[in-house]
């Protein structure tokens, strides 16, 4: 075992423990009531970005609700290295945006297409004039919404109508000044997309993390009104046996370096229990070991933000032995012999805990063993796979089904033809197993009738 699978259980075990988060955030509130500073919440709005544009639209609600002094800043498309597949990842956000849109019944439609470069200008420059005179969050919806109609009025505008006057843009050099600054900024704090809000020392990534955000300043004592719990909160998974006749097969593409992987797989297999709903395994390499760069700043949030929402769920996480590279492929070559054995959940279960949470290092024969032993495989037979190279020839047609959904990262999901990608989109596929249920039940209803 290397020094570095001997320590890292350890540090990231304090590294993402909630009591050292506790202490962060009291250490936080400490200084900024000595400096008697307000409640400072960043936000940074990418305007061709359909996250942002749900965003926008809760922005002047939640400064409503809160005693928070909101910093907007106009920000650019993020690098390449932090959107791989950046295609594929514009026209999902699109579609993701249109789904999330319809469930909180805000405003957003999926036109399959991006706003043109010419609005996308006007309108940061019009954001940018708009910080500076302190009326973004009286614009940037209304603004939002123009440009992403098709077609946009904004196309041929140089400046938009708004309550009682008219906004006229920033120049151009003052806006890509704004934007180079923002960028600056964004990258000292810690992050890399738009739609983002921090707050002391803390990121929060579009409506999916809101309920985070509103949590923390109801303990702070910084709503306005009485607290009555945050208005995006996670929907809870289902809890009880729904059995639903002929339910779809849940394909689950899934990683096993992905921390959102770990805290998600107990999930979906419970609503495979709780429905009838057979959950196929769709097992694929991670981006790093398929050539893609990760960035110190997306790994650090990732990893933030996988123990948050693992907390939330009542998962455990953070005692962590990084299974790049040979761990994950050993683990990889064990799934086809557990498929066999009736145990491919039960193993990714193991091995997903013994990586994630108990700091197991699986590129050792002990580690693995005891991952795999405790899944009711032997040892002997697990030798004989870890010599098997089958398993690559899957992990590539898996991935290749994952790119004709349009999706390319994990963890993804598809239940007939629903197919999103992420674990806070469980709701979505639990949704569309039920789905069956009810049409089940509608038929039934018209033939007795």
């Amino acid at each position: 075992m290397s020094i570095k699978s001997l320590l890292m259980p350890a540090i990231t075990a304090r590294l993402f423990s909630h009591e050292r988060l506790l202490a962060q955030r009291a250490k936080a509130e400490r200084q900024r009531s000595a400096r008697a500073e307000p409640h400072r919440v960043w936000y940074f709005h990418q305007v061709d970005d359909p996250y942002s544009a749900l965003v926008a639209q809760h922005l002047p609600r939640l400064v409503a609700r809160y005693d928070i002094t909101l910093l907007p800043h106009v920000v650019d498309v993020p690098a390449d290295t932090a959107a791989p597949e950046r295609d594929k990842l514009v026209a999902y956000s699109r579609r993701d945006a249109a789904m999330l849109a319809r469930r909180w019944r805000l405003h957003f439609d999926d036109a399959s297409v991006q706003p043109s470069a010419a609005a996308v200008v006007t309108v940061q420059q019009l954001l940018v004039a708009a910080i500076a005179s302190g009326r973004f969050t009286d614009v940037v919806d209304p603004l939002s919404r123009a440009l992403w109609q098709q077609p946009s009025p904004l196309d041929h505008l140089d400046h938009l109508a708004v309550p009682g006057s008219k906004l006229a843009p920033a120049d151009a050099s003052a806006t890509q000044d704004h934007i180079a600054g923002a960028a600056r900024l964004r990258q000292r704090l810690g992050h890399y997309l738009g739609a983002t809000l921090y707050y002391a020392g803390e990121w929060y990534w579009g409506l999916d993390r809101l309920h985070h955000l509103e949590r923390r300043l109801q303990a702070l004592g910084a709503q306005h009104a009485p607290a009555s719990g945050p208005m995006f909160a996670p929907e809870p998974d289902l809890d009880q046996p729904t059995p639903v006749a002929g339910a779809p097969a849940i394909d689950f593409f899934l990683s096993l370096r992905s921390p959102y992987t770990a805290i998600v797989a107990p999930r979906v297999f419970r609503l495979g229990e709780l429905t009838g709903a057979p959950v196929r395994l769709r097992y694929v390499l991670p981006m790093a070991m398929r050539g893609l760069p990760v960035p110190r700043a997306k790994r650090l949030y990732i990893m933030r933000d996988a123990a948050r929402e693992a907390r939330l769920r009542g998962i455990a996480f953070g005692r962590i032995n990084d299974p790049l590279g040979k761990p994950t492929e050993r683990g990889l070559a064990l799934i086809p012999l557990a498929e066999r054995a009736g145990q491919g959940q039960a193993y990714l279960l193991s091995f997903l805990r013994g990586v994630w949470s108990e700091g197991i290092d699986a590129g050792s024969d002990r580690g693995l063993r005891r991952i795999a032993e405790r899944a009711d495989l032997s040892w002997s037979d697990a030798q004989a796979a870890l010599h098997d190279p089958a398993w690559r020839m899957v992990a590539e047609a898996n991935r290749g089904a994952m790119f004709a959904l349009g999706l390319w990262g994990v963890p993804s999901f598809r239940a007939g033809d629903t197919a999103v990608w992420g674990q806070d989109r469980l709701w979505a596929i639990e949704q569309a197993v039920l789905a069956r249920r009810a049409a089940a039940g509608q038929q039934q209803e018209h033939a007795t009738a």
